[in-house]
């Protein structure tokens, strides 16, 4: 499955894609992190655990409990995504409760 989202730019339109469905979990940041895509440039996402939290209350807090709530709410994830990166570009976004 493919998500794509649209976003503009004084120059034109661009795609916001996230066609790779690989996520990870990084311990240091305690967040599951996942890639998007505008164009050829990589943007790094993270959803920390607080984040997950909201969405799903009684998941576990463990990398299996955070990986599964990320894959339960992605659509919702990724449509967040898209709206955080719409604000300008970074190196990285994290998406914190009052973005999801």
């Amino acid at each position: 499955m493919r998500a794509t989202w649209r976003r503009s730019r004084t120059e034109g339109s661009a795609a916001l894609s996230f066609p790779n469905q690989n996520r990870s979990y990084d311990a240091t940041r305690r967040a599951v992190r996942f890639w998007g895509y505008d164009s050829v440039i990589e943007s790094s996402f993270f959803v920390p655990e607080e984040s997950l939290k909201q969405l799903q209350p009684n998941m576990g807090f463990n990398e299996s409990g955070l990986l599964a709530a990320f894959d339960l709410h992605r659509d919702r994830i990724l449509a967040a995504a898209a709206r955080v990166y719409a604000r300008g570009r970074k190196g990285s976004y994290e998406l914190l409760v009052a973005d999801l």
